[in-house]
């Protein structure tokens, strides 16, 4: 039973569990018999997740970029939970446009929440994570392998989780804890619902190859991820097909710029601002 079930009665953190991604995940992880930290910026969503999980959930309103704040979080999850041996890195947020008309305050904000939030993530919980030799899995990106244009700070930040886990995945080995990473697409979202509103990024889907343009329902992703972590994945694709990109990512940054030089220049862009709900928290967290 234990084998059909191994998330049953577990710990398990979610970051960025407010909406979208974050609280299918944690939706499929209680479906599976976690037990849930829902940690993110929004107080009344979170709760509201929390309420309709069907498992013990419990949630802490905080900003993954606050280092004391999330040592202390994850020493409530401890005492009230009980050692988490599951983390999910899912926070972020994005923004797009030219890098030279962005906003450097929000430019910045998007790496702090990107990187250096789920640095600070996995310092906050390493102790549990090597307590119970439990499993880290960071949310990433088609971003993190080939870069777009318009989107500088968002892949930057991606292009560096993926860095980090691979650093993390050969340094905690030794210790027991499994380190994964999810390369993910377009997903029906807010922030990418949002994203669609503007030209600029519009512009930028509608030039993709046709597979790469496809928007994916959240709830079959959250599955997809779930399993991962039963299973302890040290990548996981989705859709699969990303996993061949991995093989022509060197050739990828030659081709952007030839598809930049012939679509980029056609109309003026102009920067979006944060996307979607989460994004506009991020944001207004950070005093932007």
């Amino acid at each position: 039973m234990k084998q059909q079930r191994p998330l049953e009665g577990r710990v398990a953190v979610v970051t960025g569990a407010a909406r979208g991604l974050g609280e299918g995940i944690a939706r499929h992880l209680a479906r599976r018999g976690a037990r849930l930290a829902l940690v993110g910026l929004e107080e009344e969503e979170l709760a509201a997740v929390a309420q309709s999980l069907p498992t013990t959930a419990k949630h802490w309103a905080v900003d993954v970029t606050d280092h004391e704040a999330m040592r202390r979080v994850a020493d409530e999850v401890r005492h009230s939970l009980g050692t988490p041996s599951v983390v999910v890195a899912n926070a972020g947020i994005a923004e797009g446009g030219p890098f030279a008309e962005s906003d450097p305050a929000l430019w910045r904000r998007v790496i702090e929440v990107n990187l250096i939030g789920s640095a600070i993530t996995l310092r906050a919980f390493l102790p549990s994570l090597t307590a119970t030799h439990g499993y880290y899995l960071q949310i990433a990106s088609l971003a993190s392998m080939g870069a777009a244009p318009m989107m500088s700070a968002y892949c930057a930040s991606k292009a560096g989780v993926e860095s980090f886990v691979h650093a993390m995945r050969a340094e905690q080995a030794p210790r027991g804890v499994a380190v994964g990473i999810a390369y993910l697409n377009w997903m029906d979202t807010d922030m990418i619902r949002d994203a669609d509103e503007h030209a600029v990024l519009r512009e930028l889907r509608a030039h993709m190859p046709a597979p790469a343009r496809k928007i994916y329902p959240v709830d079959t992703v959250a599955a997809r991820l779930a399993t991962a972590v039963e299973q302890r994945s040290s990548a996981v694709y989705f859709p699969a097909w990303l996993r061949t990109v991995q093989v022509a990512r060197a050739a990828l940054p030659a081709l952007v710029t030839r598809f930049a030089r012939g679509t980029l220049t056609r109309s003026p862009f102009t920067a979006t601002g944060p996307l979607g709900a989460g994004g506009r928290a991020a944001a207004e967290r950070g005093s932007i």
